[in-house]
């Protein structure tokens, strides 16, 4: 029973955050799936990553925070919906709501006939930018998680170097712990240059960050 309480309590404190967050409500307003749109949002702006013509790859979209920034990103006017100037295409194993102007593939990029998919969305354009928001389902045992969490990072930069431009970036999320010094070398020895951050829309109590890598070696 004292498990019990302890769990609602906790279950409450963090649905008085989630509804009190700045983010979240910004994100109400602004339209957007998820609070996690700003978090692309500060990385972008800050390193100029999303340019006009972009051929852009979202690689775990769903439920779509992040492909909604990119639409809004290459839309001449901002818009949510209407012209866009440049391609995003999103994959994720998990069914997402469409989004105007976003070619969604449902399925695993490892499996070749998703990547024929992908190839077919990007006409045979190499990519500019690929994000990627994957994050595996935790069982909370830390050793378990850190695999799980290496090894989509590990897919993320494997998928980059075999798809994207010679001066593309990359955009990753993970996990201060277990893992981290090595995923941050396996970024530095793949990436002219690795840049880490911790947007401000990440949580403070949440031990996740990004990873940047721009240009290929």
């Amino acid at each position: 029973m004292k498990v019990q309480t302890r769990s609602k309590k906790v279950n409450k404190a963090w649905l008085n955050d989630h509804v009190n967050d700045p983010y979240v409500k910004l994100a109400q307003k602004e339209g957007y799936r998820a609070r996690a749109a700003y978090k692309l949002k500060e990385i972008d702006e800050h390193f100029g990553l999303i340019k006009p013509g972009a051929n852009v790859v979202d690689l775990g979209c769903a439920p779509g925070a992040w492909s909604q920034y990119l639409r809004r990103r290459l839309s001449p006017q901002g818009a949510a919906a209407g012209a866009l100037n440049g391609t995003i295409v999103g994959l994720d194993l998990l069914p997402m709501e469409p989004i105007e102007g976003v070619n969604y593939i449902q399925g695993d990029f490892r499996e070749e006939a998703v990547l024929e998919q992908l190839k077919a969305a990007l006409n045979g354009r190499e990519v500019d930018v690929v994000v990627s928001d994957m994050a595996p389902n935790l069982s909370g045992v830390g050793s378990v998680d850190a695999v799980r969490i290496s090894h989509l990072i590990e897919l993320a930069v494997d998928f980059a170097v075999h798809h994207m431009k010679k001066d593309g970036a990359l955009v990753v999320k993970l996990f201060h712990g277990s893992g981290y010094t090595q995923l941050v070398q396996l970024f530095r020895d793949t990436f002219k240059v690795v840049k880490p951050m911790k947007p401000k829309a990440s949580r403070d109590k949440s031990s996740e960050t990004f990873l940047v890598g721009i240009g290929l070696k």
